[in-house]
């Protein structure tokens, strides 16, 4: 067990948690980077998925782009960008572009999927109502598909800030560059506790994800307020008697 305490010695070092190279530093590039890459594949792929599910078209087209995007390795895509001329080569651009491109497929493919199971009925009986084309998707497939779609970003979060540690090899930041770091100097100390703060990082934004999925659910939200009054009417109808 001398490899478990010597990463735990590492994390308990305070120096490794001060200035640039700092974990702190670390992680916050860690956190931008993957936000900004699920941001922007969120800001692609929804809206494509949304529509495609909605007109019941370009099922082949969703489904292909996202099998074809989780065939290719994401290192292969980022090396391949990273030897690319201006603006991408070594830095931010193409580890961004890299994880954008992984971020895409379970975005869009849950967004279409999320839409074309809507239950038709319920999209007959709102045209029948009067609703426009816009209307049904915003105010009926969209509140229906939100479990499926917001499933699909919490997947999307997790595997990009799992792997965006590989931007440490195109000269990016985060917590890849411990680990990198510790590859370089032979340190397994420092390449285990990388790793550990890795793993903490993915399981935190899982935990968080799957509570954001829970509250944004207008389903499961109007499904506690039935509870609520529920109760609230049963308190009535026993204070009353």
């Amino acid at each position: 067990m001398g490899w478990l305490t010597g990463a735990l010695a590492w994390l308990a070092d305070g120096a490794h948690w001060q200035g640039a190279d700092g974990v702190p530093q670390r992680l916050l590039e860690h956190v931008g980077l993957s936000a900004a890459a699920v941001g922007i594949g969120c800001l692609v792929a929804l809206p494509l998925g949304l529509w495609l599910g909605h007109v019941r078209r370009g099922g082949a087209f969703a489904v292909a782009t996202g099998n074809l995007a989780r065939a290719v390795p994401t290192f292969a895509v980022l090396v391949l960008l990273a030897l690319a001329p201006s603006p991408f080569g070594l830095g931010t651009t193409s580890t961004l572009t890299a994880l954008v491109l992984f971020a895409v497929p379970p975005l869009l493919t849950n967004a279409y999927v999320g839409v074309l199971e809507v239950d038709p009925a319920a999209v007959d009986a709102a045209r029948g109502m009067g609703l426009t084309s816009s209307q049904v998707l915003r105010r009926v497939e969209l509140p229906l598909a939100v479990p499926l779609v917001m499933n699909g970003v919490r997947l999307a979060a997790v595997q990009v800030v799992a792997t965006a540690t590989i931007a440490a090899l195109v000269a990016g930041g985060g917590l890849g560059r411990i680990i990198v770091e510790g590859f370089g100097r032979q340190d397994q100390a420092q390449l285990l506790a990388g790793a550990f703060l890795v793993l903490a990082l993915a399981l935190a934004v899982e935990g968080g994800m799957e509570l954001l999925q829970r509250r944004v659910d207008p389903l499961r939200r109007a499904r506690g307020r039935q509870r609520v009054a529920a109760d609230a009417h049963l308190d009535v109808r026993s204070g009353s008697s």
